[in-house]
């Protein structure tokens, strides 16, 4: 061998280390990042707990436990959302309640041992409740303050989970007067945890209770991919919430059904309304063009139907919106999974099996 075919066969090899290092690399990476993402598919919303509860003590430990979390892994479900309240862990001066953080510590355990994910979901602040008419969230500088720091708070507590288990939706249906209020305080917020975790995944709404109507008025801060989309779904009103005590439909005395005009004798132009699977899907449009226009993923953290509305019509929306999810690749999280008018278990893990085994295909 001369001495140019030795240097060119020196220079091959180099050559062809360098394009084996370049694609182990690549592989790594890409394998780097699947293995980091935040993914769920379907589940369930673990309401009035440490949220919307006068349970305390030994009835607050007893209403959720171990056993609940080895029943939702073994239904077919692969994460929670776990609503909390800033009254259930902190008092008005922002002192920990360390029994109340106990539980979620123990909680994040058994989902970690379980293999199951979880949705961390600030649900109701001192400053801003979904469904009450005084929200100084929107006012005070220092609510909003207050606000950050409870996260980063909760952050110091949760952020030893992996970002692959747990992910922070920071604020539960946001009710701002106007979008930009909303988007301007979730610009900071987002901004703020990301400078203490900048990797974690952010679960976010619209303003107005996340409501499908509004995400076109939704800003997401730009070239973060770390963010999974949220909408909430209760549409029709008349048959989710049937005749529910805190709405305006309490005393409603109307018959009901889907799909179909919504209101069988419906007077109103609202009550005459048809609904079906297209109907609810064209009602998802916006939710689904901003997620595609991004390439985020899309999420539907709340959709259920009350008890005691008619159980053919209740079964067949929730197939449809389950098939509706399915097509679209939306992941989501039926309200709820044990408590009040909306639960698919009772208090003893019975659970309805007929709605079950709709929402996790089993």
């Amino acid at each position: 061998m001369n001495k140019i075919q030795w240097i060119s066969m020196i220079l091959f090899l180099l050559a062809s280390c360098g394009t084996n290092d370049k694609k182990n690399d690549t592989a790594a990476g890409t394998s780097d990042t699947a293995s980091t993402r935040f993914l769920v598919k379907r589940g369930t919303n673990i309401a009035h707990w440490l949220s919307q509860s006068e349970r305390r003590g030994e009835e607050r430990a007893r209403f959720f436990t171990e056993a609940d979390i080895r029943f939702i892994d073994s239904a077919g479900f692969d994460h929670i959302r776990l609503p909390v309240d800033e009254m259930q862990l902190w008092d008005s001066t922002g002192r920990r309640f360390e029994d109340a953080l106990q539980l979620l510590e123990n909680c994040m355990s058994w989902c970690n041992k379980a293999n199951l994910k979880v949705i961390l979901d600030l649900h109701i602040l001192r400053s801003h409740h979904f469904n009450e008419k005084r929200r100084p969230l929107w006012t005070d500088p220092k609510a909003q303050d207050h606000f950050i720091q409870l996260w980063k708070d909760l952050s110091i507590h949760v952020r030893k989970w992996p970002n692959t288990m747990v992910a922070y939706e920071f604020m539960n249906e946001p009710v701002a007067d106007s979008a930009e209020e909303w988007n301007r305080l979730l610009s900071r917020v987002a901004d703020s945890i990301r400078s203490w975790e900048p990797k974690r995944t952010l679960v976010i709404g619209s303003n107005k209770w996340q409501s499908a109507k509004t995400f076109d008025e939704l800003r997401i801060p730009p070239n973060d991919p770390n963010i999974l989309l949220s909408f909430h779904f209760y549409e029709p009103f008349h048959l989710t919430h049937f005749q529910a005590p805190w709405t305006d439909l309490k005393d409603f005395k109307g018959k009901v059904q889907y799909p179909g005009q919504v209101v069988v004798d419906g007077k109103t132009e609202e009550e005459k309304m048809v609904y079906n699977k297209d109907t609810l899907q064209a009602m998802m449009a916006k939710p689904i063009h901003l997620a595609d226009s991004l390439h985020l993923p899309l999420y539907c953290g709340e959709f259920g139907v009350i008890e005691n509305s008619p159980r053919d019509s209740k079964m067949r929306w929730y197939r449809d919106m389950v098939a509706i999810f399915d097509k679209n690749g939306i992941a989501y999280a039926n309200w709820n999974y044990k408590s009040g008018s909306f639960g698919v278990v009772d208090e003893n893990i019975v659970p309805d099996t007929t709605m079950l085994k709709i929402l996790t295909g089993k």
